[in-house]
C-alpha cells in the first residue's frame, strides 16, 4: 500500500500539489501543519479555501480551538487516525505540510508510547467524570502511596500524570514508526531562494488583502495573547506589538516578510537532515510521484 508525503519550502506549492493528486489517485489529504489545525487561524496560515477543502476530504485541519496546546505527539496520534481511515476506504493517504518536526517524527518513526500516553489520560480523566476525582486518586495510592500523599484528588491533571509516570515508567521506550508497512513516497519542494523570496513577499501582501490584521485582531479579542501558543507563529505574533503601539503597520509587514524569509532558510536546512526525502522542484515532484503512483510494482 502506498502513502504520498509532501513537504517543502514556504510557499513552494505543496497544497495545490496535494489536491491535484488526491483528484487524479483517489487520494485524501492529511495536514502536516502545526498552525492549519486551529480554527479561526485561515489568512496567516495560508489555510486553503472552505470551497476548496471541500473539494477532497482534508485531515487534521481545523480540529482545535486556538487555546488548546498542539504538539509532534498529538499529530503522530492523529495521523495514524486518519490513515487508518484513509487506507479502510481503499484510497490514497497525501500527507502535506510544512512542520518540518511532524514530517521527521513520520518519517524516522516515534516514541509510540507518548501517543498512547494521550489515550491514557482521556481514559483516566473519562473515570474521573464517572466515579470521581477520588476513585482516580485511589488507583495512584495502591501503586505508590508516597507520590499520592504529595497531590490533592482535585488535582486531577497532575494524579493522571503521576499515575501514568508510575504504570509506563517499566515500559521501555520504543521509536516506530507508523508508516510500516507502507511504499513511502516522500518530496520536498524547493526552488531558488530569490524566487521563493518573490513569493512570500506577494503571499504576505495577498493575506493582508484578505483581512490579516482584522483576523488577528479578532483573535485577540476572543482572548488570545502573547503566550497563546496558536499564535506564536509568523503571520501573527509580530501583530502583538503593532496593537500595543510599539510598531506601525508598515514595520509588522516587513517584519512579517522577513522573519517568513528566515524561516525559509531555516526549513531547508532542517529538511536536508530527513533521512530519505528526495529535494525536487515542483514540476520534478508532479512527475516523479505521478511515476511511482503508476508504477504497479
Amino acid at each position: 500500500m502506498k502513502i504520498v508525503i509532501i513537504t517543502g519550502l514556504t510557499g513552494s506549492g505543496k497544497s495545490g500539489l496535494a489536491l491535484k493528486l488526491a483528484k487524479e489517485f483517489n487520494g485524501e489529504i492529511i495536514s502536516a501543519d502545526s498552525v492549519q489545525v486551529y480554527r479561526g487561524l485561515d489568512i496567516g496560515s495560508a489555510k486553503e479555501s472552505e470551497q476548496t477543502l471541500s473539494l477532497i476530504p482534508h485531515h487534521l485541519i481545523n480540529i482545535k480551538d486556538f487555546q488548546d496546546s498542539y504538539n509532534v505527539s498529538n499529530f503522530i496520534f492523529d495521523c495514524k487516525n486518519a490513515i487508518d481511515l484513509i487506507t479502510k476506504k481503499g484510497k490514497l493517504p497525501i500527507v502535506v505540510g510544512g512542520t518540518g518536526m511532524y514530517i521527521k517524527a513520520l518519517m524516522e518513526g516515534y516514541d509510540l508510547g507518548n501517543c498512547a500516553n494521550l489515550q491514557f489520560r482521556e481514559k483516566y480523566a473519562l473515570l474521573a467524570q464517572e466515579k470521581g476525582n477520588n476513585f482516580v486518586w485511589e488507583q495512584l495510592n495502591k501503586i505508590n502511596p508516597n507520590k499520592a500523599q504529595t497531590v490533592h484528588p482535585n488535582n486531577i491533571k497532575r494524579v493522571i500524570r503521576y499515575l501514568e509516570s508510575e504504570l509506563n515508567s517499566a515500559t521501555p521506550s520504543k521509536k516506530e514508526s507508523i508508516l510500516s508497512g507502507f511504499d513511502i513516497i516522500t518530496v520536498g519542494l524547493i526552488e531558488d531562494r530569490q524566487t521563493i523570496y518573490n513569493k512570500i513577499d506577494n503571499r504576505v501582501d495577498e493575506m493582508l488583502k484578505s483581512g490579516l490584521k482584522k483576523e488577528v485582531e479578532g483573535l485577540i479579542k476572543a482572548g488570545a495573547n502573547r503566550n497563546t501558543q496558536a499564535l506564536n507563529s509568523i503571520g501573527y505574533k509580530e501583530w502583538f506589538d503593532y496593537f500595543d503601539g510599539l510598531t506601525d503597520y508598515e514595520t509588522t509587514v516587513n517584519l512579517i516578510k522577513q522573519h517568513t524569509r528566515n524561516y525559509c532558510k531555516r526549513q531547508l536546512t532542517f529538511l536536508k537532515t530527513i533521512p530519505n526525502l528526495k529535494l525536487m522542484t515542483y514540476n520534478e515532484a508532479e512527475n516523479y510521484i505521478r511515476g511511482e503512483l503508476n508504477d504497479k510494482n
